[in-house]
């Protein structure tokens, strides 16, 4: 069964039909990660209930925590104003990113000027 056409219609895709998705904590609102999705690695999220990805160097979908054990429960889904970007908001169990961390944002902090 494909991704709902109401949701399909509303979805801006790159060139390689692809859309990117910021995940946070559902709980605190911590940005966790971003990776992307297409139509299908949407819908599986949406009917399992489980993050699901596509990967551009792998070509292949992945569900989050399938190997590493660092399972990602959707606990939200939204488009933005503009259909271009996924927000999910997730229960994440252990690091969120492939290095092991909670965050993938936490380990090169840049200088900001004031």
């Amino acid at each position: 069964m494909p991704l709902d056409p109401k949701v399909a219609d509303r979805l801006k895709r790159d060139a390689q039909g692809l859309v990117p998705a910021v995940v946070q904590q559902y709980d605190t609102g911590e940005v966790l990660m971003m990776a992307w999705m297409d139509d299908e690695a949407l819908h599986r999220t949406l009917t399992t209930g489980r993050a699901t990805y596509w990967s551009r160097s792998r070509r292949d979908y992945w569900v989050k925590g399938e190997t590493s054990g660092n399972v990602q429960f959707v606990r939200h889904a939204a488009l933005d104003c503009d259909g271009d970007t996924i927000l999910l908001k997730v229960d994440q169990t252990g690091g969120a990113c492939h290095t092991g961390d909670r965050t993938c944002f936490d380990a090169d902090v840049l200088e900001v000027s004031r």
